[in-house]
């Protein structure tokens, strides 16, 4: 494994039967509004990324998604930016930030620098 310059820990979210009943959910960032996470639950699979489209912060929660070519994308919902489920890339020069995620013991964790919860973080402007 190449060491990790970044301080991400693995995240507990949830149990897996029931984070796999909704296609996306929101995940809290402790870090705020911009660093907030979606968990994508498609075809048996989750994806984590970053919840705000990084064109203009369009919430990708809200966004359709589609496989074309074996390839799972969100389209975000505010101007249609495609983004790759697995990688982030999309087919604009933009990339959306993913998270690794890992099931474990019956639990979703979200590899993330910032404590995440399906909570609102109370303290917390948004």
């Amino acid at each position: 494994d190449s060491i990790m310059n970044d301080n991400s820990v693995e995240r507990l979210i949830g149990p897996t039967a029931e984070l796999s009943k909704k296609r996306c959910r929101l995940v809290y960032s402790s870090l705020g509004y911009d660093a907030d996470v979606c968990l994508f639950y498609v075809k048996g699979e989750f994806f984590a990324l970053d919840a705000r489209c990084a064109h203009s912060g369009g919430p990708l929660c809200d966004g359709d998604i589609e496989e074309a070519d074996g390839v799972l994308k969100v389209f975000c919902p505010w101007h249609d930016y495609d983004f790759d489920l697995r990688t982030g890339e999309s087919g604009t020069s933009l990339q959306q930030q993913v998270y690794e995620v890992k099931l474990e013991d019956g639990n979703v964790f979200v590899k993330h620098a910032s404590q995440l919860s399906l909570q609102p973080f109370a303290d917390l402007k948004r």
